[in-house]
């Protein structure tokens, strides 16, 4: 793993793991390096990582606490939610994630592709 990919996993995690707390228990569901580009093989790596809260207290609660903490620290807010389901994306610096709320399940993930 390259400098920047072990570092902006390493900030990626914590954020994610910080965000799923505000839901409850998570467990992670993937966790690693993915090559991000099929047509130059190994020129451009993702890190992914993402956790699963099955039955979260609450979510709109929970995702209102976030919103001011993460704006602070520079991430917009991108409101994806449909009827059916809350989505909400966070972009800064190039890195994104999304918490996913549908019905008894929150699923936060993140990727960010960077040169191999």
């Amino acid at each position: 793993m390259t400098p920047e990919l072990s570092r902006l996993a390493t900030e990626l995690t914590s954020v994610i793991d910080d965000a799923a707390a505000a839901f409850g228990a998570a467990a992670p569901t993937v966790s690693g390096e993915l090559d991000c580009d099929p047509t130059r093989p190994g020129h451009l790596t993702c890190w992914q990582y993402g956790v699963r809260v099955d039955h979260p207290a609450s979510p709109s609660t929970g995702l209102a606490t976030l919103l001011p903490t993460l704006h602070r620290d520079g991430w917009q807010s991108h409101d994806r939610s449909t009827p059916r389901e809350q989505i909400t994306r966070f972009t800064r610096d190039g890195a994104d994630f999304t918490v996913h709320v549908a019905a008894a399940v929150t699923i936060i993930g993140s990727t960010r592709p960077v040169p191999a």
